[in-house]
């Protein structure tokens, strides 16, 4: 379905794109996971064709959109597509209904189709009571869905949505997730991009992982945790906020990497029963105070932090 082959895109001397190759298939739910300044906005952009790549081609089926003059086979190819961008892509003076209704209007959309596709797209978005309502007195989460209404107003075979959950609350985040699982379900192949390990881990059933402009991994969840299937996560709950010198830690036989957020301390480690007594053993020697220790199996997070030795949201 989307063929991307050798795909490079610098913007002056920063690498945004480098060399990236991916198949996607038809009716897939496809993630592209990675951090902030990956490269996965800059990707999105030359997949629905808003940026031309310095090299490589991008073609769905038999049509390349990258390159020529754009024939009416490239167009027919931009009608089906649509896209949620990252940042919010709406008027915030209109209402929910008109900004959908401009925005389907711009695929041809006029008369009856037209007054179905925004019901139809306020609906989907869980915005229908609130139709008539200025965008600007939504709440972030309802803007967010009202952005992924405005994308997918025309009803697009091949939706891209870019971090369509950042800054959104718990209840917003759900909706979206559950409606993105809906369009997989109709049929439609759906391009997801996120730095959240957990929603891709969720929902997605291939996952290419981008850094600094590469594909460093691809394939399933389950394909990508056997890559580090010799490592496991223990975490350690502080009862209370202590100083925690982290590179004794570090230095434990097996340990590869270690991190403090908040009450939580973090470590990644080969699995074995002596390195857990040796984190054990530098917790005491800290005196830090637990409320409890976990330890969990590998997971995408800790997939990235194997590959790149950083945490996603670093």
């Amino acid at each position: 379905m989307i063929h991307i082959s050798n795909v490079s895109k610098s913007f002056g001397t920063a690498q945004a794109v480098n060399n990236v190759s991916l198949d996607i298939g038809r009716g897939e739910l496809f993630g592209l996971l990675g951090p902030n300044g990956a490269g996965k906005s800059t990707l999105i952009n030359i997949l629905v064709g808003l940026l031309g790549p310095d090299a490589g081609v991008v073609a769905y089926g038999d049509v390349s959109i990258t390159g020529g003059k754009g024939s009416g086979r490239q167009r027919d190819i931009r009608q089906v597509l649509g896209l949620v961008p990252q940042g919010l892509a709406f008027y915030q003076n209109y209402s929910a209904a008109e900004n959908v209704r401009f925005f389907a209007s711009l695929y041809g959309l006029k008369g009856k189709a037209l007054n179905g596709a925004v019901a139809t797209a306020l609906e989907f978005a869980g915005l229908t009571d609130c139709g008539k309502q200025p965008a600007k007195t939504f709440s972030g989460g309802m803007q967010r869905r009202l952005n992924i209404a405005c994308g997918i107003a025309h009803d697009p075979q091949i939706i891209f949505l870019d971090e369509p959950t950042v800054g959104i609350d718990p209840q917003s985040r759900n909706h979206i997730l559950r409606a993105v699982e809906d369009l997989k379900r109709r049929g439609r192949t759906i391009v997801y991009t996120t730095h959240y390990m957990e929603e891709a881990e969720a929902i997605c059933g291939d996952i290419a992982i981008m850094d600094k402009g590469k594909i460093i991994a691809h394939g399933s969840p389950e394909q990508l945790k056997l890559l580090i299937k010799d490592c496991s996560r223990v975490i350690f709950c502080l009862k209370r906020p202590a100083p925690v010198d982290l590179e004794p830690f570090r230095q434990v036989a097996g340990v590869r990497h270690a991190e403090l957020d908040e009450l939580t301390l973090t470590i990644t480690s080969e699995v074995g029963i002596a390195n857990l007594n040796g984190l054990t053993a530098e917790v005491n020697r800290q005196q830090l105070v637990l409320a409890d220790i976990k330890s969990d199996s590998p997971s995408l997070e800790t997939v990235f932090l194997n590959l790149t030795g950083r945490s996603l949201r670093d």
